[in-house]
């Protein structure tokens, strides 16, 4: 008689992300990131670097201080903005693990990333 064990179903994060909607470049200015969350009704953009990597979760409180839409905002770049960055959640991940990291980082929204960095999801709280 043989007795198998086995390891009881954990959910993981790639189980409950979902595909990106809205991504830009980091090189995108402040004032067409305002535009796109506006007219796109998102209180999120997902933000990558030149080679695709993820470089963080732009908000629209990230853009409250460029409400004002003077020279400045037209010639800042997301890059500079103080954004959500890594560390980001990982598809494998256990989704208890990684809702508990949110939890304590203050995040509704959290990239997932691939073993390369590049961006493949959003976890939502």
């Amino acid at each position: 008689m043989t007795v198998t064990l086995e390891r009881p179903a954990t959910t993981t994060v790639g189980d409950l992300m979902k595909h990106p909607e809205l991504q830009i470049s980091d090189d995108v200015t402040a004032d067409t990131a305002m535009d796109i969350l506006h007219s796109s009704g998102a209180d999120h953009l997902l933000v990558r670097t030149e080679d695709g990597r993820c470089a963080g979760l732009l908000t629209r409180l990230h853009l409250a201080p460029f409400q004002a839409r003077s020279w400045y905002t037209e010639r800042t770049p997301v890059r500079d903005i103080a954004l959500d960055r890594a560390p980001f959640a990982t598809a494998d991940m256990p989704a208890a693990d990684a809702l508990t990291a949110m939890r304590v980082r203050g995040l509704d929204t959290w990239p997932v990333v691939d073993h390369d960095g590049h961006a493949i999801g959003l976890l939502e709280a």
